[in-house]
């Protein structure tokens, strides 16, 4: 089992263009083994200490397999939407990790 994290920064504006690339891609994990743990839009309030910028999304999404995970990346539905993704997103964060 692995679990994928990301914080994803979002270009100023560009919210909707991001969440109609999220309504196609999400409903997609599913179709390899993987499941959406976590999505929250943080605030100010969730930082403990520190400068950091504040993303649009946080995602904890696990996967049964890394074969699982790179299924999922090279799918032709989420790949004919990735145009809105390159155009909204500025940045992500990706952490991955194992189950201990």
């Amino acid at each position: 089992m692995i679990y994928i994290t990301q914080l994803v920064y979002i270009k100023p504006g560009q919210e909707r263009t991001f969440e109609a690339f999220e309504q196609v891609a999400i409903p997609l994990i599913s179709r390899y083994r993987g499941q959406l743990l976590l999505r929250i839009r943080p605030d100010t309030s969730s930082f403990i200490q520190g400068e950091t910028e504040l993303p649009y999304e946080i995602h904890l999404v696990t996967f049964p397999s890394e074969k699982d995970f790179e299924d999922f990346g090279e799918d032709p539905e989420r790949a004919s939407m990735l145009h809105l993704k390159e155009t909204s997103v500025d940045r992500i964060v990706l952490i991955r990790g194992d189950a201990l």
